[in-house]
């Protein structure tokens, strides 16, 4: 498959079924939320770390970035500052980033959903920012909870965000597409009136807690 129709099907795929297909692994804390819940995101990592309050780094990740990127962003959880508003999301745009992931605060809402922009965080704030302090681009990082090398990929929807290690991604996909055929069986067997329990096996379960 080429590298966009690997995104495309990561993105059918979804983060859920992503997460479970991977042992229950990558998942970013549920504070991570989409701004617009209608895009789906794909792509590989651009990973920054950056002081709190402070915007400078993402500036610079921009311009090292290549067509393709998300920008993963270790704002430290800040509430107080929106590091990331309309300004950055066209420069982004135009770099060919497919969408922000940040551990912090956005502004200019409703500019960055009328362009389409994937942006998932922590919330908003109309605080600014300032532009003076150094950080990291291109290596590991925590984000939402979950550590993020840069390169690998990073699927986002409705649901949440998932991290997929980037040697990983043949087989998570594998496993995925597998998950999603025997979901597509349990649907027709449930339509056909069988049990959720007998199709998990929960039978023995509910025995061994004396539910009956």
């Amino acid at each position: 498959m080429t590298s966009q129709t690997v995104m495309d099907t990561l993105k059918i795929l979804g983060s859920a079924t992503i997460h479970e297909a991977q042992g229950q692994r990558g998942a970013m804390d549920s504070g991570i939320k989409p701004l617009d819940p209608t895009l789906r995101m794909a792509g590989r990592a651009l990973t920054v770390d950056c002081s709190p309050g402070d915007n400078l780094l993402i500036h610079y990740a921009i311009s090292k970035a290549r067509p393709g990127d998300v920008l993963v962003v270790d704002a430290k959880g800040f509430t107080e500052g929106g590091p990331w508003g309309d300004i950055l999301t066209l420069a982004a745009t135009l770099a060919g980033i497919r969408g922000l992931i940040i551990d912090g605060m956005v502004r200019d809402t409703d500019t960055i959903i009328e362009s389409q922009f994937p942006v998932f965080c922590r919330g908003l704030s109309i605080k600014g920012t300032h532009k003076h302090q150094s950080g990291r681009v291109n290596e590991t990082i925590q984000c939402g909870g979950v550590a993020i090398r840069a390169g690998d990929i990073v699927v986002g929807d409705r649901d949440g965000v998932v991290v997929v290690a980037a040697e990983e991604l043949d087989d998570v996909i594998r496993a995925s597409q597998a998950r999603e055929e025997k979901e597509e069986a349990f649907r027709r067997e449930l339509e056909q009136g069988a049990s959720t329990l007998d199709l998990l096996n929960l039978r023995g379960t509910l025995d061994r807690l004396g539910l009956k």
